[in-house]
């Protein structure tokens, strides 16, 4: 539970999606053996610590859904509102703040991609983080952070304090 007067958020890169066949289309490629072991992996993370969403903003590819599904399997206290957004899908850190300021609950876990998962996670916070993971952001990687702030229509720029930085083991 996120205190009274704060806001926090789950900032996901989906976990490792398949190459197998090169003529699936880049929003259908699913995850490999390794992605979902992945997903799994944060789903416990996650709820090991208690942090649970209770709102989940999601891109429409299949890899990020699929990463969801896994991450749901393990946090099971909850049934977070879901939502899908095509906005989410390769999108940059402009669009990626605004749809975020459209969240309504206190804890929100947003799912996308790269670049701009990376680079958003970076311009959030006040502090810069030296781990040479955050800087790649590799698939599953998960920042959690914390904002003093009413609500997300109230999120700036460079507010935000690292909780929690997570890549898999796998």
């Amino acid at each position: 539970m996120t205190p009274i007067g704060y806001r926090r958020l789950i900032l996901t890169r989906h976990a490792k999606s398949s190459w197998d066949d090169p003529r699936i289309e880049d929003q259908d490629r699913p995850l490999n053996a390794r992605g979902r072991l992945a997903a799994t992996e944060l789903g416990d993370f996650l709820a090991s610590r208690g942090l649970e969403p209770e709102e989940v903003i999601c891109s429409t590819a299949l890899r990020t859904r699929e990463t969801w599904e896994r991450v749901a399997g393990a946090v099971i206290e909850t049934r977070p509102e879901l939502h899908f957004s095509e906005r989410l899908y390769h999108a940059g850190p402009e669009t990626l703040l605004e749809v975020l300021k459209t969240a309504h609950a206190p804890t929100v876990m947003m799912l996308g991609h790269n670049p701009g998962i990376a680079e958003f996670a970076r311009t959030l916070l006040a502090r810069e983080v030296l781990d040479p993971d955050f800087r790649r952001f590799p698939t599953c990687a998960t920042l959690i952070v914390d904002f003093q702030i009413e609500s997300w229509g109230d999120l700036e720029l460079g507010q935000g304090a690292m909780l929690d930085f997570f890549t898999p083991t796998r």
